[in-house]
């Protein structure tokens, strides 16, 4: 039976409302507080017995939890395991054929200050940031997102203070010290995905879209830094976290005032006369793509001429080319009806702020009360209250909220994600969920002590890596029977896990391994699935709204959100890819060609890092004989020792 559109209409609402849970429900009370919320607990370095075992503090709050559980310590890992772990944790490439140095520390200190190590770790902050190359059809695709990316690279290089690197992503336009080209590390926020908007449809449509995109920064900014869920108070408050709607919505009233731009990355003085070029040559732009329509009779006459007044002011014009900063300026955004006409219009009003109504619902057309701008309640400043933003948007001052206000959560976030990075699995498994809903710490009094430490030594990551590095915890083999079977998790690290490469890192290894790799740092990104292209995979161009499929089936995350933590499978589609793309055949071809001209063992050398066992030099003497000279065959060789698991496996 037909319904009546009244009724369609009714039920629809109701199945949205059940959908996203904005049905009214009962108030359950005072949430409880998370363990994440509280200040720093800093306790006295546990007693264990096998004194001779630690390192570094962490091994005492790790070897503690083991002895209590009856387990011990797996064997240290040998040179070579090390320092190809080593390699791959800090700068994402196979370790060189010769150590600079047979000290441990010595590598640490030397990986740390390889410029590959802000490439490495610039990779994982990208998934966190949702940084995308390419963006929908419908929007004007960026040419200068690159420079975020190159700007994150380089604050990592410089162990540039985490508290810093927050600010400058969140509000580096309003620090004294800022100049114009600093404006690149805005993209946090100025390369968020933006939805499409037909603005012919009506105001009350346009208006949910607007608040979905307000939601989107506040859920990327809640989990990124403070590992919080606060897109789920949009409609009601939080129902597991003390995180109100009006939190919410205290919170969104930043993003509500700020819009996102392209911005000159030199001084007003040059930027004028590029602008007004700029202007000029859009202009004409437009008047050949009339012309082309039209069609005149001297068509050809006029566009060259308009070709040459182009060609003119460019050459004319100094820092024509100038690259922009996808940035964000202050302005309120009011979603408002278009004058004399139907549809909508986006009414930005430049150089002011807004606070917005409560959303009754998440409902942008059913408001409630006005909630200034302010920080979450839950981290009171210390006047005793949130914090206030009234510096413009207030990102500002969110920036210095984050850093200060919540500064131990803050930091436990940063230091679990580093963990989790090195050792496989977090001291909190939900990197992005602290909250009640998240697992709880493994070693809290660890997390703690690492997070206290980490603020002491000015938020430096690198000391953080060092300290984590150092530990005979980190040190440990991969194989370890005993406790693989009382801890199948490792949640108490009695061993290190056998972690798989990450994409980036294989495809990098293979291009290392076959001589190929192209290291030059920065710049445009390119098509990862182009015959020439060489570059390390962080210079692959990521596309929102259509990935190239060598990195879909991959298992690198969608651009368009935040993603903590990589999906590890295992496909045939994995496994077709090793064995019939251009690009491993490609490789294959070269790895073979220099192989023919040496030995097996020169192979794993270069590989591998070791000689082949008897058993494989075995099966390669006998897969080879007869055909030394045949280059395909020596091409089939090198594959399969590119597709196998020791090459996808960091030990």
């Amino acid at each position: 039976m037909r319904l009546s559109a009244p009724r369609s209409l009714s039920l629809a609402l109701l199945l949205l409302a059940v959908a996203g849970g904005a049905i009214a429900k009962k108030d359950e009370g005072p949430k409880p507080v998370p363990w994440s919320f509280a200040p720093l607990r800093r306790t006295p370095l546990p007693k264990v017995k096998d004194t001779a075992w630690p390192q570094t503090r962490i091994d005492y709050y790790i070897l503690s939890k083991m002895e209590a559980a009856g387990l011990q310590p797996a064997p240290r890992a040998d040179a070579r395991v090390l320092q190809r772990r080593l390699a791959f944790d800090l700068t994402g490439l196979p370790p060189e054929a010769k150590a600079k140095s047979s000290n441990l520390k010595d590598e640490i200190s030397s990986l740390l200050n390889s410029p590959h190590y802000g490439e490495r770790w610039a990779r994982h902050w990208l998934d966190l940031a949702r940084y995308a190359d390419e963006t929908p059809n419908w929007l004007d695709s960026t040419k200068y997102s690159y420079l975020y990316r190159d700007w994150v690279v380089q604050a990592l290089n410089e162990d540039m203070p985490y508290d810093r690197f927050i600010l400058r992503q969140l509000a580096t336009d309003f620090l004294p010290d800022s100049k114009p080209q600093d404006r690149v590390a805005l993209g946090f926020i100025g390369l968020s995905p933006t939805y499409f908007k037909e603005l012919q449809l009506p105001p009350e449509i346009i208006k949910t879209t607007v608040a979905d995109e307000w939601e989107e920064h506040v859920d990327a900014i809640g989990r990124t830094f403070l590992g919080l869920t606060l897109a789920c108070a949009r409609c009601h408050d939080h129902k597991s976290d003390p995180i109100t709607a009006q939190d919410y919505y205290a919170l969104a009233g930043v993003f509500a005032s700020v819009k996102l731009s392209e911005l000159p990355t030199m001084k007003d003085e040059l930027w004028q006369p590029v602008a007004k070029a700029r202007s000029e040559v859009a202009a004409l732009e437009k008047q050949i793509a009339d012309l082309k329509k039209k069609k005149p009779k001297d068509l050809a006459q006029q566009m060259q001429e308009c070709e040459a007044k182009i060609t003119a002011i460019k050459s004319s014009t100094p820092h024509f080319n100038m690259p922009m900063a996808n940035a964000v300026e202050e302005a309120a955004l009011y979603v408002v009806n278009k004058e004399k006409e139907h549809g909508t219009k986006l009414d930005y009003k430049m150089g002011m702020a807004r606070d917005l109504e409560l959303m009754k619902r998440g409902n942008p057309n059913d408001l409630g009360e006005v909630v200034p701008r302010r920080f979450l309640s839950a981290f009171p400043s210390k006047t005793g209250l949130p914090r206030k933003f009234t510096t413009g948007s207030g990102r500002l001052e969110l920036a210095q909220a984050i850093t200060e206000d919540a500064a131990p959560l803050t930091a436990r976030v940063i230091v679990n994600r580093v963990w989790k990075h090195h050792f496989g699995r977090g001291l909190v498994d939900t990197p992005s969920e602290f909250g009640n809903l998240g697992e709880a710490p493994t070693h809290p009094e660890l997390l703690d002590d690492l997070a206290g430490r980490f603020m002491e030594h000015g938020w430096s990551l690198k000391w953080l890596h060092r300290e984590i590095l150092n530990s005979a915890t980190w040190q440990q083999s991969s194989v370890a029977s005993a406790s693989e079977q009382r801890d199948p998790e490792n949640k108490l690290y009695a061993r290190m896990l056998r972690r798989r490469l990450d994409w980036e890192s294989w495809r990098d290894s293979i291009l290392s391994a076959t001589g190929q790799i192209d290291l030059k740092l920065g710049g445009p990104a390119t098509s990862i699935s182009a015959p020439a292209n060489v570059r390390r995979s962080l210079y692959g161009a990521a596309d929102r709204q259509d990935m190239d499929p060598m990195l879909r089936i991959h298992d690198v995350p969608d651009p368009g959100a935040h993603n903590p933590w990589r999906t590890e499978t295992i496909t045939p589609l994995q496994g077709l890819f090793a064995l019939n793309s251009p690009f491993m055949q490609q490789q294959s071809a070269v790895l073979g060609q220099w192989a023919m001209q040496h030995r097996v063992e020169d192979v794993y050398a270069r590989l591998f890092g070791r000689a082949p066992t008897a058993h494989e030099a075995e099966v390669a003497e006998a897969f080879l004989s007869g055909r030394e000279k045949d280059a395909a065959a020596w091409s089939q060789y090198a594959q399969a020792l590119l597709a196998g698991n020791e090459m996808l496996f960091v030990d």
